[in-house]
């Protein structure tokens, strides 16, 4: 990928994670911030705005930190297991084992006597829905080999992201860090083969341009003697 394609990358997804950030905010953080406008206080809903804005970013760098971190384990996988096929089979494995974590530990450290398990079951499940999606389009985007990294990366990437959350179990950081999270991490992982491309497509053009150049100059001084 050239700098330019990773910049545009980079501030797209921060954006996002602010804009996504602002819209879950408000809504999870309702009845707080509803005052506000019902007073139609403007200074302090900016300020609430800012505040959002910036935890949004802090969240599209964390997503970002493990986007790229994925991609060198995925290469280390393919590496060490020499079999794209052995190594989806692993990844499948460590995705239900994060996802039977995030269900059973937060069960057994957060459930209070006589609850239902089901409130740390549907986290899961949306989740794992998000990342099916995701990776259905990403293999109708590329290829079908494709599927099992890009649900890999969207299941497994977020639960470790959402950590510093889940230990804490703050019901409005929960929704908070996980959306702009999901959002985040499926723009980068739809959009990389894109912008990899556009990449490829911008290189060949510089070598063109360069070959055209090189050859102009040639022309220029073979006339000259």
């Amino acid at each position: 990928m050239t700098s330019r394609n990773w910049v545009k990358l980079f501030f797209n997804t921060l954006v996002l994670g602010a804009l996504v950030t602002i819209i879950v905010g408000f809504i999870v953080r309702w009845n707080e911030f509803a005052p506000l406008f019902a007073d139609f206080n403007i200074l302090e809903i900016l300020s609430v705005m800012l505040w959002l804005i910036g935890v949004g970013m802090i969240f599209s760098l964390l997503s970002q930190a493990g986007f790229f971190a994925y991609l060198t384990v995925h290469r280390f996988g393919l590496g060490i297991f020499r079999s794209a096929k052995l190594w989806n089979a692993v990844q499948v494995i460590l995705l239900a084992f994060v996802l039977f974590d995030l269900i059973y530990l937060r069960y057994d450290a957060f459930a209070k006597e006589g609850e239902s398990i089901l409130r740390y079951v549907l986290p899961a499940l949306v989740i794992l829905a998000v990342g099916l999606i995701v990776a259905f389009l990403k293999m109708k985007q590329t290829n079908k080999e494709a599927f099992i990294p890009a649900l890999f990366f969207i299941v497994v990437a977020t639960i470790l992201e959402w950590v510093p959350v889940l230990r804490v179990n703050e019901e409005s950081w929960f929704f908070l860090m996980l959306f702009p999270l999901l959002a985040c991490n499926a723009y980068q992982l739809l959009v990389l083969h894109k912008l990899n491309q556009k990449s490829q497509e911008e290189r060949k053009r510089f070598q063109e341009r360069k070959a055209a150049t090189a050859q102009s100059l040639k022309t220029k001084k073979q006339k000259g003697n």
